[in-house]
């Protein structure tokens, strides 16, 4: 393989906040039903962080269970990437935050900002350096506290969005297992379809943005949708092209989970039975960045994967972005 290492998934975690917020809650907050949600976006409930919590913390909760599962100390770690658009601070990046609390001294950190796909884009920029000898082993972390950018006023954004984080460790692992292909990819025209307005150098704090809601995450849902849809088949198709293998090769899908129907959609365009899906969307909602480790680390736990399964992973996001990937577990 051109003097390249194979890199693969040699430890998983994740972590989600106690605190739990149903359909039924939400009821009691603003103009909407169990039955509306549920039939148009599969999600029963999701988890909420603590006042005193932040996006480090569920990324620590996180990071210490893939450590575990990796049989590896922080110290062997030399880096790590933590994929939010939810950090503790603009800097220090929570990537650093992180390592501080991990006492991770030998790794280098940073963030990664591409919203929904930001862990399969981490995914791909560490096995990158993984391959090359510039990295052993990596820690790559979704996390996102979106419930502290929701408005809760707002009935078609508030109730498709929770708090969660996944994690995983990522090395050398034997030819021909691990990562086969990656596909990423962003159409930043719909930038203004999905984003968090204010706080940045465009539109900086101020009485005004507070008072306009600009900190709160908008969304044209319908926009959105169709794009989703699109990419989702498409990334697809483009990742298991790029690995040399085709639909029937999948043994199990893990699709970003914002929406049951676009899960759906995408399973209807693979010809895929709902045994080769994971969906935990009803328990988590859409944790952006921590989606697709959820539900991974979720399949991992509960044993849907044996050595040799080829798992395919996609996601789309803000930017807009999208990201997918193919793995020999």
């Amino acid at each position: 393989m051109n003097g390249l290492r194979a890199v693969g998934i040699i430890g998983t975690g994740k972590y989600v906040p106690e605190k739990i917020l149903t359909n039924s809650d939400l009821e009691k907050i603003v103009d909407t039903n169990d039955e509306w949600i549920v039939s148009r976006t599969g999600i029963k409930e999701r988890h909420i962080a603590a006042p005193e919590q932040a996006t480090s913390d569920l990324a620590y909760e996180a990071a210490i269970k893939a450590l575990e599962s990796a049989g590896m100390t922080a110290d062997e770690i030399d880096l790590i990437i933590v994929a939010t658009v939810t950090p503790d601070t603009f800097f220090p990046s929570t990537a650093c935050i992180l390592q501080d609390k991990l006492g991770a001294k030998n790794a280098a950190a940073f963030d990664l900002s591409a919203a929904c796909s930001g862990f399969v884009y981490s995914l791909a920029t560490a096995t990158n350096f993984i391959k090359t000898g510039m990295y052993n082993n990596a820690l790559i972390i979704g996390a996102d506290c979106l419930s502290r950018i929701t408005d809760y006023t707002d009935r078609n954004t508030c109730v498709l969005f929770g708090d969660g984080a996944g994690a995983v460790v990522i090395g050398e692992v034997p030819e021909g297992r691990g990562f086969q292909s990656f596909d990423l990819g962003a159409e930043g025209s719909g930038g203004p379809l999905l984003n968090l307005a204010g706080g940045g150098s465009r539109l900086p704090s101020s009485p005004e943005t507070i008072e306009n809601k600009n900190h709160f995450i908008y969304m044209n849902g319908r926009e959105v949708f169709k794009f989703a849809v699109r990419v989702m088949g498409s990334a697809t198709e483009a990742v298991l092209t790029k690995a040399g293998k085709t639909k029937e090769d999948i043994d199990l899908f893990v699709p970003h989970q914002a929406n049951i129907r676009i899960i759906q959609s995408a399973m209807n365009r693979l010809d895929l039975p709902p045994e080769k899906c994971v969906i935990n969307v009803d328990k988590y909602a859409n944790t952006s960045a921590a989606s697709i480790p959820l539900a991974l680390v979720e399949a991992a736990e509960q044993n849907r994967m044996k050595e040799g399964d080829t798992v395919l992973m996609v996601g789309f996001g803000g930017g807009l972005t999208w990201g997918a990937c193919v793995l020999v577990w």
